[in-house]
This record gives C-alpha cells, sequence and structure tokens, in this order.
C-alpha cells in the first residue's frame, strides 16, 4: 500500500491577505481547493492521505473530511513548526512502508506523479531559466548526486519542486538544524544519495507553485486554458461565446453578455446582462457580475459581487467582496515596467507587466474606487467614495 504525505501546515505569510483568512491550501483556482486539485491526481494512485495540518486546521480538516473520492485522509497537527523535516518526521509512526510526499500549496499532474512512482526513490525536478531563486538537484545521468539550495553561481537548471518518493528507511538519518533554524526534508535526500540511487524525474505534465498571491492568476490562466465546452446552467439568448466555458448548475448568464476566451463559472450566478467577460478568468460559486462590467485574466472567488460599471484586470477578489458602481482596477504602470507589489515590508518585483489588485475576502469598495497596479486590500476593509488606493490598505 502506497500513502502520500501533504505538508498544509504553514502560515503563509507571502500570500497574505488572502491567507490571512484561510490556508494556502484551500485557495481556489479554476475554482477548485488547490489541495483538492492535488487529492484528484492522487485518485488510484494511492490508497491514504495523511495531511500534516497547523495554521486554520479546522477549516482545512471541515472543508476536505475524512474521505475524499476513493482516499481515506488523515491527519497530523505539526504544532511547533520548525521546517518540513521536522513535519515529516511527525508522520512516522503512520508510515507503512513505501509514500509519496508533496507540498499542500503546489499543484501536481497526475502523470508526473505517476513517474515518480515507478520507482524506489524518486524527485521531481523541473527545468527553470532562474535556478538562483530554488533548490536544485545536481544530477548525473538522471540519479540526484546532491541539493543546492538557491544557488549563487551556476550549478545546475533544475528546480526541486517538493515531491519525493521515500519509504520508512529515510528516517534512520538524524537531521541537524539547516543556517535557517529548521529541519529541511532536503536533508533527508542529501542522506540518501550516499547510499541508495535517487531518481529525477522531469516534470512532463505542469508544477504550478504558489508562492505570492498573483502566482494564483497565472495557475488559474494555466488550468482555464485547458478547460473543455461544459454547460450545466442556463444561457439566454443573444450571449456570444468565443472560447470555452464551464457554467454551473444554477446559474444564468444574461442576455448582452460577451465571452471572449475560456471562462469558468461556478453555481448560482447571475451574469450580466451587458458584460464582457474575458479569457482566462474564474467566476466561483454564488456570484454576481452584472451590467457593463469587463473582467479579464482573474478569479473571482465564491459569494463575490461586482454589480455594475466596474472593470477587475488581472486581479483576484475574495470571497464575499462587493465592488461598488465605478470600481476600476488598473493593471498596467505609465511606463510599461513590471508590476511591484509589497510583501512583508519590501517591494517584490511581481515578474508581471500586467497586475491588477489583490482584493482579500469581505471587502466592500465605495462607487468610483480606484486601485494602482499591485495594491492589496485586507480583509474586511472598505473604501470610501472615489478612494484613489494608491498603497495596500490593511486594517
Amino acid at each position: 500500500m502506497i500513502q502520500a504525505v501533504i505538508l498544509a501546515a504553514g502560515k503563509s505569510t507571502r500570500t497574505w491577505p488572502l491567507t490571512l483568512t484561510k490556508p494556502k491550501p484551500l485557495l481556489k483556482v479554476m475554482n477548485k481547493e488547490i489541495l483538492k486539485h492535488n487529492l484528484d491526481a492522487l485518485q488510484g494512485l494511492v490508497s491514504e492521505v495523511i495531511i500534516i495540518v497547523g495554521f486554520k486546521k479546522e477549516m482545512l480538516i471541515k472543508e476536505i473530511g475524512h474521505t475524499y473520492g476513493k482516499l481515506s485522509i488523515q491527519y497530523r497537527e505539526q504544532k511547533t513548526q520548525l521546517g518540513t523535516g521536522h513535519a515529516l518526521k511527525s508522520v512516522e509512526d503512520l508510515m507503512k512502508n513505501k509514500f509519496l510526499v508533496l507540498g499542500g500549496d503546489d499543484i501536481f499532474s497526475r502523470k508526473d506523479i505517476q513517474a515518480c512512482l515507478k520507482h524506489k526513490y524518486a524527485v521531481l525536478g523541473c527545468e527553470v531559466e532562474d535556478p538562483g531563486r530554488f533548490g536544485v538537484f545536481v544530477l548525473s545521468g538522471k540519479g540526484v548526486k546532491n541539493i543546492v539550495e538557491k544557488p549563487r553561481t551556476y550549478v545546475s537548471n533544475i528546480a526541486n519542486t517538493g515531491l519525493y518518493v521515500f519509504d520508512k528507511n529515510v528516517f534512520k538519518f538524524k537531521l541537524k538544524k539547516s543556517p535557517r533554524g529548521e529541519y529541511e526534508i532536503i536533508d533527508y535526500i542529501n542522506e540518501l544519495v550516499k547510499e541508495e540511487k535517487v531518481v529525477c524525474e522531469k516534470v512532463k505534465g505542469h508544477w504550478l507553485s504558489v508562492g505570492y498571491p498573483w502566482d494564483l492568476i497565472q495557475v488559474n490562466n494555466v488550468l482555464v486554458s485547458e478547460i473543455k465546452n461544459e454547460i450545466k446552467g442556463k444561457v439566454e439568448k443573444n450571449v456570444v461565446v468565443k472560447g470555452k466555458i464551464h457554467v454551473g448548475k444554477g446559474t444564468v448568464i444574461l442576455p448582452g453578455t460577451y465571452i471572449d476566451g475560456n471562462v469558468v463559472i461556478g453555481e448560482n450566478c447571475t451574469i450580466g446582462p451587458n458584460c464582457f467577460l474575458r479569457g482566462n478568468t474564474s467566476i466561483g460559486n454564488n456570484c454576481h457580475i452584472g451590467q457593463a462590467v469587463e473582467i479579464k485574466n482573474s478569479i473571482i472567488m465564491d459569494k463575490a459581487k461586482v454589480p455594475h460599471l466596474s472593470y477587475i484586470g488581472d486581479s483576484v477578489v475574495g470571497e464575499n467582496s462587493n465592488l461598488g458602481a465605478g470600481t476600476i482596477t488598473a493593471n498596467l504602470r505609465h511606463d510599461n515596467k513590471n508590476v511591484k507589489s509589497e510583501v512583508k515590508g519590501e517591494l517584490i518585483d511581481t515578474g508581471r507587466r500586467k497586475f491588477g489588485a489583490i482584493i482579500a475576502d469581505d471587502v466592500h469598495t465605495g462607487i468610483n474606487t480606484t486601485i494602482y497596479p499591485g495594491r492589496k486590500i485586507w480583509p474586511g476593509v472598505g473604501t470610501g467614495p472615489g478612494e484613489i488606493i494608491d498603497k495596500d490598505k490593511k486594517v
């Protein structure tokens, strides 16, 4: 019996303000939680999943439950978060023999998981253009020689995706704290390769990583671009659809709506009349997108409302938020340079030329609110009529 361990305990401050109200593995892309994308990929490949929980564990356990499809789900709390190696060590007593380890905030493809499971010991690597941002595998053929964290000089361009195949023998190695004061899972690999062959399979499906909140937009873009048509709701007359759409049960798309590109719409939504939806956009369940609203390449979470006369571009709108008439997300700098965004007090280059806003859960904007590129609004925060958001708006 093969088991899987999913690391989902972290607080994830880099993805604030979206992860102030929920753990990162429960953030949705293409209207499905990151964690559920991985659980779907694991169906039939493993029999049991142990999810290591910590931050807002009750929310995660309630959402996933103790069975998911054909999978049996167990939980283990990592009360003191001392690193990924410490998290894995905490489930040693639950491991029967061979097991898979994967991060709870990245999305892996089924074909890559299958490729790794063919081996006794394996890791999943991905060729990247900027290896200095990652831990990288140094290889001899397909075998791993060692892992180097964020190398300053080039040693390899095969990034560590955080997916590993081990067995119980790995726990015989005693980890020491890393320079940052944590027990690292990669040290298990650096010890293991001294005695065993560890095969590096390279990504052939997809590895979709969410390190910052704007990464959700790119991940959603990739997934939505691959959909097939599926209409369970009602599309009324005089709706134009160019591209593919998913429309959930109970959803009504009203006349005058123009859909250009792939769009996913959840259940019990009202879309239109006379709105413009551009690919690759996801709109959650119980949402309202109304008159003269344009949405482009964005994620609109469950129960959010954008009723009229607004523009949302390259943005994320959190659950239960309501955007007043004339709310505009600016998504392009005047100088055409990459948009920067503040993370933990530091301005980060997002790598995106077009990037609008990150609007957290339960935000209400006043009419004619303007939000500058790359700005964030914290959960439960409101704006006044005509307000200009030129820096992150926090509680």
